[in-house]
């Protein structure tokens, strides 16, 4: 079994999307860096998402890199659900995102 696979590991993936192009890797780690990205994540009101499947694959890319075309749908999906969380729509003009 890889680290990857590694049941206990706990890994905490960051997506930023601007509204154009694909959405990229903002900060990804695991473990104790993950724990510090999700109370990040909570103390800025960002939403979370666990998918212990997606974070394994969306790991082995590099900060700053785009999200594959593979994964087009289930990210957008990921980020549909968090325009709704916070009662947003893609395209609001008001400076705030997800």
């Amino acid at each position: 079994m890889s680290r990857h696979d590694d049941p206990r590991r706990r890994l905490a993936i960051a997506l930023e999307y601007d509204g154009e192009g694909a959405p990229t890797v903002s900060a990804k780690g695991a473990d104790a860096l993950a724990e510090e990205i999700i109370a990040l994540a909570r103390e800025h009101d960002v939403p979370l998402h666990e998918d212990r499947t997606l974070a394994r694959i969306l790991s082995q890319l590099e900060v700053d890199e785009e999200i594959p075309e593979r994964l087009y749908r289930v990210v957008a999906e990921v980020i549909a659900f968090a325009y709704l969380l916070k009662g947003k729509a893609p395209g609001d003009t008001d400076g705030t995102s997800p």
